[in-house]
């Protein structure tokens, strides 16, 4: 499955530089193609905060302080997290109550991070390393994009 979203997101993106265009598309094409999953979007890092990007899914906090929280610690480390139970991940932050595992996975410019990739799911342990992989190549097609 990861394959096919990458090929569509290399066609999506090819010759856009435009970050939030491609974020809004990249929302939209993993909405589309993955199961059991109820809000998936981008937070983007500004004056030392997380806020709201292009989003598939309910309204959303729209500022997350950084190392808060799995997207603020996804971006304060530079590193995917993977988190089976948020609500066993000290500092969760709960902008959907119905949301039970959540993966998030830093975009980075020039080594530093930018943004954040956040996916929910109402299904514990609903993401593994498979998706991470998979999910880490959507991130680096929208990194190659990025002027």
């Amino acid at each position: 499955m990861y394959s096919e979203i990458a090929m569509q997101t290399k066609s999506l993106l090819e010759g856009e530089k435009d970050i939030i265009a491609n974020m809004a598309n990249i929302s939209a094409l993993l909405n589309l193609h993955m199961s059991n999953i109820n809000w998936v979007g981008f937070y983007l890092v500004k004056k030392n905060e997380l806020v709201l990007g292009p989003f598939q899914g309910k309204p959303a906090c729209i500022r997350i302080p950084m190392g808060k929280g799995v997207c603020g610690s996804a971006a304060n480390s530079g590193t995917t997290q993977l988190v089976d139970d948020v609500h066993q991940f000290e500092g969760h932050i709960a902008c959907d109550a119905e949301s039970n595992s959540e993966i998030v996975l830093p975009v980075l410019k020039n080594g530093e991070v930018i943004a954040v990739l956040d996916i929910d799911s109402p299904l514990h342990a609903r993401f593994d390393d498979q998706d991470a992989a998979g999910l880490q190549l959507v991130v680096d097609i929208l990194q190659e994009s990025i002027d």
